[in-house]
Parts: C-alpha cells; structure tokens; sequence
C-alpha cells in the first residue's frame, strides 16, 4: 500500500546503524541509508515527534542450524554511528532479539507518549527491520516503512521483505515521501 497518512502522534524507529553493522557487507552504500535517515530524524526532531535508536547486542536464547555470534562483542560494536547526532530526547533501545518490541519496554514508552504509528528504517531489511515491523503491527501500530532508508546484506531477504511482507503490515514508500507528509499533514 502506497503512503497516504500520518497519524498526528507517529514516532521513527531507527534499527541497528551502529558501528558494528554499517560496517558489514551491504547491497546498498551505506552512505545513503544514513543520508535519508539523517533526513527522516531531522524532520521528526522538528515536529517533536520521539526518536527510537534501536542497537543489538546480542541474540535470542533458541537454538538455530546456522552458528550465531555468542559472547561479547569488540569494543564499540553496538555504539549507535555518531551521524544519528543522537539527542537527549531520544529514546534508545538495546534489543537482544530481531525485532525492538520482543523483549524490551519499547511498547509501553510508545503507548505512553500516546504513539499511534510508528515509521521504521535501518539494517537489516529481512531480519530487524521487517522483525519490528512485524511487532508494531502485531500489538497494534499503524506502520509506515520508509524502503530507501533501509538494507541488507542479502538482496533476496531485501526485495522479498518489501515486495511480500511490508504491503501486509502497512505503508511503504521513501523517506522524502515520509518527509513531505509529515510537512502536508501536521503529523
């Protein structure tokens, strides 16, 4: 579905650009993703909107056939990239799962500054992003996805997240389209 709203109380959820991923193998340069989502968190800054900086540092507990990461991680791994200019207003979240819901108290601080909606953008496309995504939906966001602030290591997960997943769980479109209608609407 195409971007046709914002609810009035819409917070941005940045997923995972910490020092640790930009760094990784990306089907799109990195450069760009930042770009648009320096964009995306000045526009929300202006209006008062919240800011989540989502970081991973770690992993869930279940078992899985692919070998994981366990242990800790190289100093400044999970630090947020400082051209997020994180802001003291910011909400910062440290997940341990895929998505930033699942075990976090990510959900109560949106429903306490009265968040209806929720624009998602970061790393990685099939796996973070689309897990939050997934869970905003799940308990009861509207969820926008803003497609070119966003990537993957893995171009199938990629095209297959936006093409297949994100029509289902809300509005897609780029952050400029994000951008425009945050200036159109009053969100």
């Amino acid at each position: 579905m195409a971007l046709t709203t914002l609810d009035p109380k819409t917070a941005l959820i940045v997923v995972d650009l910490q020092k640790g991923i930009v760094g990784l193998p990306l089907i799109h340069p990195v450069d760009r993703i930042v770009d648009r989502t320096r964009a995306l968190l000045g526009a929300f800054r202006k209006r008062g909107l919240p800011v989540v900086l989502v970081n991973v540092a770690g992993a869930a507990p279940g078992r899985t056939e692919r070998p994981r990461h366990i242990g800790s991680f190289p100093d400044g791994w999970t630090d947020l990239i400082p051209e997020l200019e994180r802001q003291p207003g910011d909400i910062v979240v440290t997940k341990r799962t895929w998505g930033a819901f699942a075990s976090t108290d990510l959900e109560s601080q949106m429903k306490a500054l009265g968040v209806t909606q929720v624009v998602v953008t970061g790393i990685a496309t099939g796996t973070g992003v689309e897990s939050t995504a997934r869970q905003a939906y799940e308990i009861g966001f509207h969820v926008t996805l803003a497609v070119d602030a966003m990537t993957d290591a893995n171009p199938e997960a990629h095209e297959y997240s936006i093409k297949h997943v994100f029509p289902k769980l809300g509005e897609t479109g780029t952050a400029q389209d994000v951008i425009d209608l945050l200036a159109t609407t009053g969100a």
